[in-house]
């Protein structure tokens, strides 16, 4: 059984800075493009960041482009998200998910594998 674990949010604020971890069990994330997503009560959830199998490439989202940044390493089979210059409006869950595959994909409906989130909130 596949599972994905978050952890690492919390209550910060403006301007700090938080590190999203996520762990892999169940599965070998090495032939797997990581992605983190974020989602707001409400709302459609957002493509943050994807990485690609080896960490060579990353994609992110406009609004957190320059300030997140997405790695992974697979000898311990986790993912993690960077979070610097945090904004209120970077409040949400964050979600970590994998897909089986090549190529790096910005829409939930790509990814086959999903953890239950951590919340990251930023006041003003």
């Amino acid at each position: 059984q596949v599972q994905l674990v978050e952890s690492g949010g919390g209550l910060v604020q403006a301007g700090d800075s938080l590190r999203l971890s996520c762990v892999v069990s169940g599965r070998t994330v090495t032939t797997d493009v990581a992605g983190w997503f974020r989602q707001v009560p409400g709302k459609e959830r957002e493509f943050v960041a994807a990485i690609s199998r080896s960490g060579t490439s990353t994609v992110y989202g406009d609004s957190v482009k320059g300030r997140f940044t997405i790695s992974r390493d697979n000898a311990k089979n986790t993912v993690a998200l960077q979070m610097n210059s945090l904004k209120p409006e970077d409040t949400a869950d964050y979600y970590c998910a994998i897909r089986p595959g090549v190529y790096l994909r910005t829409l939930p409906s790509d990814y086959a594998y999903w953890g239950q989130g951590t919340q990251v909130t930023v006041s003003s």
